[in-house]
Parts: C-alpha cells; structure tokens; sequence
C-alpha cells in the first residue's frame, strides 16, 4: 500500500511537472515580429553598397491592387530615425485617425552624412570640421537615377512622394527643394543646417516647378543662427511662392535640435495630408 501511495505521488509530481513545462514553453513560444524588410542595395553612382530600411502598411502583400505613396527618409537608419518615423505614419493612418494616407516608408541609412548632404563649402571651418563633405550632387543623382526607379519598380507605389529631412538632412532636402524640385512632391525640412557654407544655399534662386508643392519647414529653440536662417527659408520661399505651393512654418520653443523631429513630422502629416484630402 505505502509502494502504490509512493507511486501515484511520484506520478502526480512528474504529471505536474510535464504540464508546467509545457505551460512554459506555450509561453516562451515565439513568433517573427516584422514591419517591411531590409534591402542591401547596389549603388553604380556612389560606387558602395546601400541599405534601405522599407516599412510596408498594413494590409500590403494582400491588396493587390491597391498603390501606395511614399515617404523617402534621410537618416533612415535602424539606429537613427526609421522606427519612430515609421510608428508615425503606422498611427497617422489607422482608419480612426485617417491623419496619413497608408503609405511605404523608405530609410535610406546612412554611411557618412556629413558627406552625402552636404555641397563643397569655401568655408575654411566647415572644410576643417568636416573633411569629407561635398557630395550631396552624388547623391541627389543617386535618388533620382537609382533610388526612385528601384522603389517604384519593386513596389507597388503611386505617383506621390514625400522627402523627410533633418539637421543636415534639412539642408540636403532644401537643396532638393531648390535645385531638383519635382523629386518630390512633400518636403519637410526640420532643423535645416543652412548655416553650411556661411548660408550660401538662402542666396540661391530656386528651379522652378510645374506641380504642386507642399512644403513645411520647422524648428526649435535652437540657437539664433538656426533660428533666424530656418525663418529666413520660409520667408524666401513664401515671397517666390504659387498658387500651386502649400507653405508651412512651425516654431517649437519646448523643443531642441534632438527632440524637434518627432514633434516637426507629426504637425507636418497633419497640416500637409489633411489638407490636401479636404481640397
């Protein structure tokens, strides 16, 4: 009798054990976690490998049909700005806050910014701070020639496209902006760094454009130089501009030159998208 009530407990304590292994493991059980995917691309005019963080919407691989605009993102690394960005246009565009239209998110991560958003300077501080810089020709070229047919070939997208720009990413966007307009057609420029070669891009007389712009610069407390030559892109821009052109001008005085972005994109969607759907 005391060898069955040895059994049926010793039973009992490996049933119990076999069930809370498995309630364990059901627990521990993981699935992938993915919001798009990352691309390594090959670049023939920059000469190096590229990679591009792609955020898909929801939805994506079961619409068939359905086109998507797209959002192209300086300083698109993993590390850098893709994942809050992304989150963004991902909330903006839940059927409740329709704020965004479901659009692809492109990161075009960095290898060296300092270099790829800037053009040469005669600035002899810039040249000494900045050794690399000068290349953003290249790089203008390699969105158009490689980036935009690449996207538009894998994808599937529609004819709207969106530059989002930061620092010295909002200098290369307003360089786009006034050199190679129809790019895009959004451009939001956050903190640009128009200091750059002692503000020389503010006395440049900007390309013109046939199709609609809406454009919207921002930024923060930042220093009375960036300040006043954000203030002064806004009002050069807003003199030269047509009845095509949306022009947007946000100060955040709560805001620095590291926290402005976030804040700057999210009133930037809300003005630029809202708009255009109420028109």
């Amino acid at each position: 009798m005391r060898a069955i009530k040895l059994f049926l407990t010793f039973t009992g304590i490996i049933l119990c054990a076999q069930i809370t292994a498995q309630n364990e493991i059901k627990f521990h059980e993981t699935t992938q976690l993915s919001i798009g995917e990352t691309i390594k691309f090959q670049s023939k005019v920059l000469n190096q490998n590229r990679i591009l963080n792609i955020y898909l919407p929801n939805g994506y691989a079961k619409d068939s049909l359905k086109k998507y605009p797209v959002i192209y993102l300086l300083d698109g690394s993993i590390d850098e700005d893709f994942f809050h960005i992304s989150g963004l246009v991902q909330f903006g565009s839940f059927s409740w806050i329709n704020m965004v239209p479901e659009s692809i998110v492109v990161g075009i991560a960095n290898l060296d910014r300092k270099r790829d958003f800037t053009f040469p300077t005669h600035n002899k501080k810039d040249k000494d701070d900045f050794p690399t810089t000068g290349k953003s020709e290249n790089f203008i070229n390699f969105i158009k020639s490689e980036l935009q047919p690449y996207i538009d070939k894998k994808y599937k997208t529609n004819t709207i496209k969106t530059l989002i720009g930061q620092s010295l990413g909002g200098l290369l966007a307003t360089e786009i902006l006034f050199k190679n307009p129809d790019l895009f057609d959004n451009y939001i420029i956050a903190s640009p760094s128009l200091w750059w070669d002692d503000e020389s891009l503010l006395k440049y007389i900007p390309s013109l454009y046939s199709s609609k712009k809406s454009i919207f610069i921002a930024v923060g407390k930042e220093g009375k130089i960036m300040e006043r030559t954000a203030k002064a892109l806004y009002n050069k821009l807003n003199i030269l501009k047509k009845e095509n052109t949306n022009l947007y001008f946000e100060f955040f005085e709560n805001q620095n030159h590291g926290d402005a972005l976030h804040l700057a994109v999210y009133s930037a969607f809300e003005k630029i998208f809202i708009k255009e759907k109420n028109n």
